[in-house]
């Protein structure tokens, strides 16, 4: 398995929109990247490109073979017929595990909760705890600490940091302290 993910003069629009022209970027395996840059400019672009959803206009992206990535989108992308523990266990297909994760963000005692009876804060802590229980190699985090008050950014900022220490980590973010000891990559 390859070390990095590495992306070769990528050209990427969407219609007339030019979002990268020339894009060359490697990610070393294990390694923390925050992904910077103003509202806009491509950041969540560039992890859909990674996780291949979406097709770069030309250039080349190379993965490490038979890659496993774990995603947190910016929405949080609960299914709404579903408790919170279900949702979790998508990505693990073990109940007990997301029990585990629930336990991790703080949730543990929302397990058979609605997302519609949860507040936005509680929903995205479901989908980070989602995506850490899939327990992939490489982690794309987009904007995973929005609609959380500063306490417990700061727990979940610790969460992944913890969780993500051997993997590769790709963390949107407009908050500097979230970059705080990783790569920052500016886009």
């Amino acid at each position: 398995m390859a070390e990095c993910i590495r992306l070769r003069d990528v050209r990427m629009a969407y219609g007339d929109k030019p979002i990268f022209s020339a894009l060359n970027l490697t990610f070393d395996m294990p390694g923390a990247y925050a992904i910077l840059g103003p509202s806009g400019e491509g950041k969540t672009t560039l992890l859909r490109l990674i996780a291949g959803l979406a097709r770069p206009l030309s250039g080349d992206i190379t993965l490490p073979r038979d890659a496993r990535i774990a995603f947190c989108f910016q929405e949080d992308r609960l299914l709404p017929f579903k408790t919170a523990l279900e949702n979790v266990a998508l990505a693990c297909r073990d109940r007990e595990a997301a029990r585990h994760w629930l336990a991790r963000v703080g949730l543990g005692a929302e397990a058979d909760a609605y997302p519609a009876s949860l507040s936005g804060g509680m929903q995205r802590r479901v989908a980070l705890a989602r995506a850490l229980a899939f327990d992939a190699p490489i982690v794309l985090l987009d904007e995973p600490f929005r609609a959380l008050d500063a306490e417990t950014h700061a727990r979940m900022r610790a969460l992944v940091r913890e969780s993500c220490a051997n993997k590769l980590l790709l963390l949107v973010t407009h908050d500097e302290a979230d970059a705080h000891g990783m790569h920052a990559v500016t886009i």
